[in-house]
């Protein structure tokens, strides 16, 4: 089918109404439409369909000339609690959409630490390590505290979760 990017978009949006007004909130439904734009602009959508009724969408920043890898978070990262965390960060810049850090490897050991502790994970260093693809978080927090960055860092991340 040829279609220009307008024309696929609309479609898109249309096919997202349809599925909201099939109200699939019953099956806690996770949908993810990805469309590659010509100039291979990666344009993507997710919306959580959980308990409740409640819906979100979360798009992704464009990214150029790469394919979407999929995450699958650890249990204890994608309750309801824990995705509400996530969106905030995703909102601040932290995070982005695959839930991978934006920020340095000293401040993302603070969130992890933060976010640990508001969702009462017990190897926050092990779970963030595995999800990150990182090694040694305790120390990269260790750091953190000793760097004035990281402290002020600190203080926005109180502030926002």
């Amino acid at each position: 089918m040829n279609m220009n990017d307008d024309e696929a978009i609309g479609l898109i949006n249309r096919l997202l109404e349809r599925l909201h007004q099939a109200d699939l909130t019953n099956f806690g439904s996770h949908l993810q439409i990805v469309y590659v734009a010509s100039g291979a602009q990666h344009v993507e959508t997710q919306i959580n369909m959980g308990a409740y009724g409640q819906t979100e969408t979360l798009p992704s920043p464009p990214c150029v000339g790469r394919e979407k890898e999929t995450i699958n978070l650890p249990q204890a990262l994608a309750t309801e609690k824990a995705m509400a965390l996530w969106k905030k960060a995703q909102t601040a810049g932290w995070v982005d959409a695959n839930y991978q850090p934006l920020i340095s490897r000293t401040q993302s050991a603070l969130l992890a630490d933060a976010m640990a502790e508001k969702l009462g994970i017990r190897q926050k260093w092990k779970t963030f390590e595995t999800l990150w693809n990182r090694k040694n978080m305790r120390s990269d927090y260790n750091l953190a505290l000793r760097q004035q960055q990281s402290l002020d860092f600190l203080t926005e991340l109180k502030r926002m979760i």
